[in-house]
Parts: structure tokens; sequence; C-alpha cells
């Protein structure tokens, strides 16, 4: 059975002082979760100070992003090295707000989950489809897409080191979430399409987190669903209470 993961995206959130503090209340309201893993990850300039506060703990620390060179003249970017060397387990890639607002296409996104796979950082993959798609019944075929571009030459062993997030854009930040039915049928869909790509073993440890507008009141019957494994959380992680009731409902 796989295991339940809650991963907090803090986003462009905090200060130095509300980051500290609130990586110090949830890593005392963790300590005695073991049977849930929970991951926070805070943007850049507070990764440091967070992961000397995890560091030891049961709650792990990822980066928001990362570049897929290891060093040189790329002004603003971040090395998998330098998150390595600070403490960071996780990264997130390919998130909606990266894809679309930023810009990134899959063939970037790739390049930077191979980098961070052979960098020993372990990649929250984000995939999902803008409102107009899914009204337009494509759906299926956006996410397709983004699964076979952004994991393009990757290999069952690889997989084991990956989790995936599927994150419907127009649920994000908006306070609509997709029902568990909604979200389950997707979820199963990115199984079948991991049993196809990389066999029925590789598809059945792949957790599957759901992101947009997740909350203690939406967790349990969105975790409740059989292809559904946890959740990345935006605006919720941002408060010790909200996060762990996502948590304790998970559990």
């Amino acid at each position: 059975m796989r295991r339940p993961f809650i991963a907090g995206n803090w986003k462009m959130n905090m200060d130095k002082a509300g980051a500290v503090a609130l990586a110090q209340g949830l890593v005392e309201a963790c300590k005695d979760i073991a049977d849930v893993d929970v991951a926070i990850c805070p943007p850049f300039v507070y990764l440091d100070a967070v992961c000397q506060v995890c560091k030891g703990t049961n709650v792990a620390v990822g980066a928001e992003n990362c570049y897929f060179e290891d060093n040189g003249a790329f002004t603003g970017e971040i090395s998998v090295a330098m998150l390595k060397d600070i403490g960071a387990t996780y990264v997130i890639l390919g998130h909606s707000e990266r894809r679309n607002i930023i810009g990134e296409c899959n063939e970037l996104i790739n390049k930077k989950v191979k980098k961070a796979l052979a960098g020993g950082l372990k990649p929250i993959l984000c995939i999902g489809e803008l409102l107009e798609t899914r009204k337009a019944g494509k759906t299926m075929d956006v996410i397709k897409d983004q699964l076979e571009g952004s994991l393009a030459d990757l290999t069952a062993e690889d997989m084991a080191n990956v989790t995936l997030a599927y994150e419907p854009v127009w649920a994000i930040g908006t306070g609509e979430v997709a029902t568990p039915e909604q979200a389950e049928e997707v979820h199963a869909f990115v199984r079948d399409w991991l049993t196809n790509r990389f066999g029925a073993e590789v598809a059945q440890n792949t957790r599957i987190q759901y992101g947009g507008s997740v909350k203690a009141s939406n967790a349990q019957g969105l975790i409740g669903k059989e292809d559904i494994d946890g959740a990345l959380v935006g605006g919720a992680s941002l408060k010790v209470d909200a996060f762990m009731g996502i948590i304790n409902n998970c559990r």
C-alpha cells in the first residue's frame, strides 16, 4: 500500500521569522506522526533556515524549483547541488504557475527532472489542465502530453524517486476544488499511463498527489480515493493548524 505524502508549497509567501516559526510549529506537531510522509517547500531565501529547523526530524524540506545545469553563468538560477548542500530532499517541478506564468515547457521541465534525479533530489512533478481545456473535453490529452514530455527518457528505476501531483489549474487558489470523482478520474488515467509506459510495478508504487484548494474539510474525501495518495497543499500549508488538519485527515 502506498504511504500518504502531504507536501506544503509555500510559494512566494512568508518572511524569515514567519518561515522559521512555521517550520518549528510543524516539526513539533508532526513529531509523533509515523504513517504519513510530510514535506514543506519554502521560498529559496528561507530554505537554509528551514532546513536547519527540520534537520533530523520527520518533516522533510523541498525547493520550489531548480535549474538543469550544475553551475556557471546562469544569473538567478539555483542548482541541484546547492539545494542538496543545504539539506533539501525534494524539489517541485512543472508547477502550473511555472508552466503558465513563467512559460516553462515540457522539454525544459524534463531537463530539470533528469538533473534533480541525477543529483539526488526527489522531484514532485506537477501536471494539470486549464479551465478551457477541461471545458473542451481535452483534459486527458493535456495530461498525457505533459507526462510524455516531462518524463521523457526516464527509466523505471528513476520513477522510484518521482512523485506526481495532479493540480487542475482552475482549482489552484480559487476556492474551487475538483470533486473526489473528478480527481480520481485523472489519477486513474495517470496510473494507467504509468502502467503502459513503465509497467505495473512502477504504476502501483508511484505516489500521485492531488493539489488545488486542498483543506482539512475536503482532504479525507479526496485521499480516500483509490489512486489519490496525498496532497500538494498551497495556502493551507501556511498555518500549522490548517496544514495539520489535512495531515490528520489523511491518516
